[in-house]
């Protein structure tokens, strides 16, 4: 495919065109030219928009699909389209499907599921065997076979002696552990965070210090063992502080937090809405800012949608008896536009690929053209008609938006919204 992108904003602080409104001619899945007023050409298809910005493409770190298993709740196919219309180059598929992904066989079948597809995805191998936190998965055979990194999807390991192995192990292969952190026997039957709202509407709680005391384990354990820890989607100030000192003392550690827990709060429980069970549970205002803190500070390293597509047979019940979970691939970019700042959510949207050892290509010329399109302009709602995926249990279901994700140019294809 050749096209010229015309009048686009670059917002990449790694190319020579940052913040400058120039003309991108692609061809054959490589950046031509890069100029003001590039001559239109035969054979080149030419894509404007009102007040257009491109960025290296976007990563997000924890995507879950469903497939195999769950193709009711999502499909590779599908799900790889609704992440690029949402402007995602490439994903981390997690390994939470059926069976899971704990083997080289299943990080093949993804992967071949994934082929031809505009976004890219890199598939995530189950720590443990069947994802159970009992026997070491085979994590060799799967990084060999094109995993990124290994953890089990919202599942803690409890045996601290098996995650200490798997720190030292991985460490012959350059391998990242992803350390999921929530203490179930604290968290014991709790469904949304410890507190006032919890209190006010009779919802068991499931307090900070659930994740807090795993964290602090888990630090532990990696500067007894050495190597790379990753801890996803962390939701309360001092899980902040104490990565932060982690990082002060040179451990290899880097965390995710999720677009919800940037932008909506435990007061949205309020109506028993089960769209907004998640895990870890929205928290406080309080929390909320302190992560966007952190976030700007950089102790938050990038930021995920943490898409987590459920069936209606699982969601649409009593509160305590639903799924957690909601879908955010599509909502991502226009929620986080209303907390930070343009160039904040572009850095924390591409960092996750340093951190699992993905390629990334700045917007130059000779260069690959792995690029997310998108404007940050102009305020909307979000309702159901632009849920683009198989599954409808989104969090910011009639939330207002600011800006919008436009598509992708990747793998030589280019996907509109």
């Amino acid at each position: 495919m050749k096209l010229i992108l015309r009048k686009a904003n670059v917002i990449d602080p790694k190319s020579p065109y940052h913040n400058q409104v120039v003309d991108v001619k692609i061809a054959d899945g490589i950046i031509e030219e890069i100029a003001k007023g590039i001559n239109a050409t035969d054979g080149y298809k030419e894509v404007v928009f009102d007040q257009l910005h491109i960025s290296q493409g976007w990563f997000d770190s924890s995507v879950c699909l469903g497939e195999p298993g769950f193709e009711d709740r999502e499909t590779i196919s599908n799900g790889l389209q609704v992440a690029a219309k949402s402007g995602f180059t490439a994903i981390a598929l997690q390994p939470n499907t059926a069976p899971v992904l704990d083997n080289q066989s299943q990080i093949n079948f993804v992967k071949y599921k994934a082929n031809a597809s505009a976004t890219s995805l890199y598939p995530i191998g189950a720590l443990t065997k069947n994802s159970e936190g009992t026997d070491l998965a085979e994590l060799f055979d799967m990084k060999n076979a094109g995993a990124v990194a290994f953890g089990d999807y919202n599942k803690n390991v409890t045996n601290a002696n098996l995650l200490k192995i798997a720190l030292q192990y991985v460490q012959d292969f350059d391998g990242l552990v992803i350390a999921f952190a929530q203490d179930e026997k604290i968290t014991g039957a709790g469904i949304a965070n410890e507190g006032e709202v919890a209190t006010r509407l009779g919802l068991k709680g499931i307090p900070n210090l659930a994740e807090e005391l795993i964290i602090a384990r888990n630090l532990s354990l990696l500067e007894y063992t050495g190597g790379k820890m990753h801890i996803p989607t962390v939701s309360t100030p001092q899980s902040i502080q104490l990565i932060k000192e982690a990082k002060a003392k040179g451990l290899q550690v880097t965390c995710s937090v999720a677009v919800h827990h940037l932008v909506l709060t435990d007061e949205m429980l309020s109506g028993f809405d089960t769209r907004y069970k998640v895990c870890p549970p929205l928290r406080t205002d309080s929390n909320r800012q302190a992560l966007i803190a952190a976030v700007i500070d950089g102790t938050i390293d990038c930021i995920t949608s943490d898409h987590n597509p459920m069936d209606i047979e699982h969601k649409k019940l009593e509160f305590d008896l639903a799924k957690n979970g909601t879908i955010g691939l599509e909502s991502a970019f226009g929620a986080l536009l209303t907390v930070l700042p343009l160039e904040i959510i572009v850095q924390k949207l591409t960092a996750a690929k340093s951190i699992f050892n993905i390629s990334s290509s700045s917007i130059n010329v000779g260069n690959i053209a792995e690029i997310s399109l998108f404007t940050a302009e102009g305020e909307w709602q979000f309702t159901k008609d632009n849920i683009l995926s198989k599954s409808k249990n989104s969090a910011f279901l009639n939330a207002q938006m600011k800006g919008k994700a436009l598509g992708i140019y990747n793998n030589g294809q280019l996907v509109l919204a």
